[in-house]
């Protein structure tokens, strides 16, 4: 089968995609994207979040042909101007993960970053509760979680001061 979408920005068309395949293997696999991780292909960490048309979704649990006409957005995509490739600008959440000391192992930080630049889309200065129930889905094994709310908080006070 043959997948039209727009990914990142870019219209993109991808042959010989099979029935079962998901979204985050086709992105992986086929696309070169391996930003979105790969761990319970249940839906249950939050480790290959993208955003599905604007929407937080988990790629694992989208079936590759449901992209057909759609928008996905990557953790590659966050990225000021891109396309998943080159040397662009971090984005502000991206930079703040970094920064906090939020990214350990790395395996969950791709899900953790989209679930978190959602929310300052949404909620530009989250209480506490509110980034812990909008990252309830993201199982992090490395962290106590600490450093990843410190990076939301950052992340959410630099893009109030650049508004």
């Amino acid at each position: 089968m043959r997948v039209n979408l727009t990914v990142n920005g870019s219209k993109e068309t991808v042959d010989d995609v099979w029935e079962g395949e998901s979204l985050l293997y086709m992105l992986r696999e086929r696309m070169g994207l391996p930003g979105s991780k790969n761990a319970c292909e249940q839906g249950e960490c939050g480790s290959c979040t993208v955003y599905l048309d604007g929407v937080p979704a988990c790629s694992c649990l989208v079936a590759a042909g449901q992209a057909e006409g759609r928008e996905v957005r990557t953790v590659e995509g966050l990225a000021e101007g891109s396309t998943g490739a080159g040397d662009q600008r971090l984005d502000p959440v991206q930079e703040a993960f970094v920064e906090a000391g939020a990214v350990q192992c790395g395996f969950c930080t791709p899900g953790l970053v989209v679930q978190s630049h959602d929310l300052i889309e949404r909620v530009p200065d989250p209480s506490d509760a509110e980034i812990r129930e909008a990252l309830a889905g993201n199982l992090c094994r490395c962290t106590g979680y600490e450093k990843i709310l410190d990076a939301v908080r950052l992340a959410a006070r630099r893009k109030a001061a650049a508004r």
